[in-house]
């Protein structure tokens, strides 16, 4: 009788050969201990990209216990496009995020035969699976060797062959790829919906002076201040940082052609900084360099390997620059890391974060004067409408450092000051300080677009779409606010289309930027012959009350710094046909 049962049970186990997709969340433990609550309203509302996307590709989801998630579809194809679709939705979604906030998935996938029981699955072709999502990085998908030999050539992607992997409870060793999603301007998920009009969805071509991408941040400021170089900012190299990336991949992702690596180690009162300079087209070493000091003599060796840098690359300096380029910031080194842990902070778009930089901008002043970015937080806190009384903006030019004073070359304040002015509507000061922030820092892609807005509120939109361009083109893994100037002067130049375009861009990857909602709801407004354009509108008004229950039309009124007071009535008429009050 046993045997006869037995016989009945295996016949009755289904089979079948499945692309399987599995994936958990990087730092799970970590994100929980940090703060529960936000960590489950976040996975809750990635489960639902997941759950949304699976689908459109033509799969289902097996389970989704804790942070893991199995899905099974019938086609690897499906399957990768899936995979590549989740992280680049989700690459969005990060970016609103603070770092210790953003929730990383890794993807595993795998083709391979199955034990069908109910709506679940089991066997080796899921445990591969599983296996192969341990070894992708956070933001990535990793497939196996069936899966590759499935989809090479039929999807606009790129591999990078992992060789034979030894994992836990598989006997043979499987052969892993990694998944390259598209290089795209403007970060991992911008280019798609980018409008040809005003972004390119080409990889960026290479601009007439010596385009670097800078690894060292320090090294970024002081190379950033030569008028003859063009310089890659901050933000856009600092994904590459702690990873092993191909030279050519670099030049290709941000258009440059020298990329300069380095490292910087402290042993005690020592320290050693390492830089090599590479031809990205070629792959070829340039100049390469090892410095060993004192730490308190930290900025004369930084002078000295940017001056072996510039003889590299056959840069002829202007007087200016030769005695901008390399000058220490501070001979105090208390100072000078107080300022860097505060720069840190303030780059995070929550307030909490913005206090903390200022504590420590303000411990970095108390120990040497000539810091720039205390005024810049209070600046913050009014362009974010954290704080709206009237007294803030005030701070920015009691806080304004001595730098602006003397016209030295810090111009980071030139450009708080300049936005400053704009909130007093002081128009031709403003845009004054903004090219005076360029004139000392050509390569400065938050300046250009800063000029950009003063200019739309200035009643120049014209002018400030190329200067957005521009920055955009500087730092091709731009902002959000990048995306909201560009669409404000669209929709200034009354180019509804594009603006619109623009500033969904924005709201996807920060749904609580007030003032995208708002000029959404104008160009929405705006063009209610549209079918469908009245009922978007009023969704906006909503979203903005979402945000500020108390916003209103006077408070619109209040904080519209445009130069022509028609604009600001155009502006206000087409809110009100939103629905706002």
């Amino acid at each position: 009788m046993a045997e006869a049962d037995a016989h009945t049970m295996t016949s009755r186990v289904e089979r079948r050969l499945s692309a399987i997709f599995s994936t958990d969340v990087q730092g799970y433990s970590r994100l929980m201990g940090d703060d529960e609550e936000a960590t489950i309203r976040t996975l809750t509302a990635y489960r639902e990209v997941f759950s949304s996307l699976i689908q459109q590709h033509h799969g289902r989801v097996v389970h989704s216990p804790g942070d893991n998630l199995l899905a099974e579809f019938g086609s690897a194809v499906d399957a990768v496009r899936c995979g590549v679709a989740v992280q680049k939705e989700l690459a969005e979604r990060n970016s609103a995020l603070p770092e210790s906030r953003k929730m990383l998935f890794r993807i595993g996938l795998n083709v391979g035969d199955v034990i069908v029981e109910a709506e679940r699955i089991y066997g080796d072709g899921v445990h591969i699976a599983a296996r192969i999502e341990g070894l992708a990085d956070g933001g990535g998908v990793c497939i196996s060797g069936t899966v590759y030999d499935q989809v090479e050539g039929k999807l606009d992607l790129g591999y990078q062959d992992l060789g034979e992997q030894t994992v836990k409870n598989i006997i043979k060793p499987i052969r892993v790829y990694r998944v390259l999603m598209d290089p795209e301007m403007g970060g991992q998920t911008e280019a798609a919906s980018a409008p040809a009009a005003t972004v390119s969805q080409q990889p960026p071509t290479l601009p007439d002076k010596p385009p670097i991408a800078v690894l060292p941040e320090d090294l970024i400021t002081d190379l950033s201040k030569i008028s003859s170089l063009f310089i890659i900012p901050r933000n856009s190299v600092f994904l590459y940082k702690g990873s092993t990336v191909k030279p050519e991949e670099v030049s290709t992702e941000l258009g440059v052609r020298y990329i300069l690596e380095g490292s910087v180690r402290k042993a005690g009162n020592r320290v050693r900084i390492t830089a090599q300079l590479i031809d990205a087209t070629t792959g070829y070493h340039l100049w390469a360099e090892r410095y060993d000091g004192q730490l308190d003599d930290i900025f004369s060796l930084q002078d000295e390997v940017l001056q072996q840098i510039v003889s590299a690359l056959a840069v002829k300096l202007t007087a200016g620059e030769q005695a901008r380029v390399g000058s220490a910031p501070t001979q105090n080194l208390e100072a000078y890391d107080a300022f860097v842990r505060g720069r840190e902070e303030y780059r995070r778009l929550v307030r909490e974060a913005n206090m903390q930089a200022r504590r420590l901008f303000e411990q970095a002043i108390g120990l040497d004067p000539d810091y720039a970015f205390l005024g810049r937080t209070y600046l913050k806190e009014v362009v974010n409408q954290w704080n709206v009384d009237p007294c803030t903006i005030e701070k920015v030019f009691t806080y304004r450092p001595k730098a602006v004073e003397l016209e030295e070359s810090q111009p980071t304040a030139h450009e708080t000051l300049a936005y400053a002015l704009l909130a007093k509507q002081q128009y031709d000061e403003a845009i004054s300080e903004a090219r005076t922030a360029l004139s000392y820092d050509p390569n400065f892609a938050d300046a250009y677009v800063s000029l950009g807005e003063i200019l739309s509120f200035a009643g120049q939109p014209a002018e400030a779409v190329p200067l957005i361009e521009q920055a955009m083109r500087l730092n091709p893994r731009y902002t959000p606010d990048y995306l909201w100037a560009l669409g404000h002067a669209q929709r200034l130049l009354e180019n509804n289309e594009a603006a619109i375009s623009l500033l969904k861009r924005v709201v996807t990857r920060n749904p609580d930027h007030l003032v995208a909602h708002l000029m959404l709801a104008a160009s929405y407004a705006a063009s209610y012959s549209e079918a469908g354009q009245h009922a978007a509108a009023h969704i906006e008004a909503k979203e903005i009350l979402r945000i500020n229950p108390h916003y209103s039309l006077a408070i619109a009124q209040g904080r519209m710094p445009y130069k022509d007071a028609e604009v600001i009535e155009h502006q206000l008429e087409n809110l009100r046909k939103a629905g706002l009050e």
